[in-house]
């Protein structure tokens, strides 16, 4: 087994753990919850078969849907935001996606910073659309999706330079 292969496992495992152990249980004013498990999704090789991203985002969401008893929400804004996800590359980061030489641990902040927080309002605008699934509470949903994606981007990218940046 490849040393990509085994840091994405572990990756896959332990945003799982940290999502369903302890996240799931934060619930700040009855509506702000993080969602860090799509950091696997952020952080996923670009040079992988896009294919695999998808199942493996599939497969993430199911498993939080299965301890969340949320019903397949959490899937399909997964597969959502891996499906999205080149287009999100592609505008946060320009030609370093179009030369496929993105390397998250050496970026430039600001690019890390624009493609988290696109993908996050991504993921939690459908996750929540789909858990409320009702157009007259369109203002709780954009309020849950604003509120809840700060959180999340602020605790993904702190997570994300303290894992993953290079060491000075």
């Amino acid at each position: 087994m490849n040393s990509v292969l085994a840091v994405n496992i572990v990756r896959f495992v332990l945003l799982l753990l940290v999502q369903v152990l302890i996240c799931n249980h934060i619930n700040f004013f009855g509506y702000i919850n993080p969602y860090i498990y799509i950091i696997f999704i952020f952080l996923f090789p670009i040079r992988e078969e896009r294919l695999i991203l998808l199942l493996a985002s599939f497969l993430l969401g199911m498993m939080i849907d299965l301890f969340s008893d949320s019903g397949g929400v959490h899937a399909a804004a997964a597969v959502s935001l891996a499906y999205v996800r080149p287009i999100l590359l592609k505008s946060s980061f320009g030609m370093l996606y179009e030369h496929q030489s993105i390397k998250f641990s050496t970026t430039e902040i600001g690019s890390l910073i624009s493609y988290i927080s696109l993908g996050t309002v991504v993921h939690h605008l459908i996750l929540f659309s789909l858990e409320i699934f009702n157009i007259s509470n369109i203002l709780l949903i954009l309020q849950k999706t604003l509120f809840s994606s700060i959180f999340t981007i602020i605790l993904s990218v702190l997570i994300i330079i303290l894992f993953s940046r290079n060491k000075k």
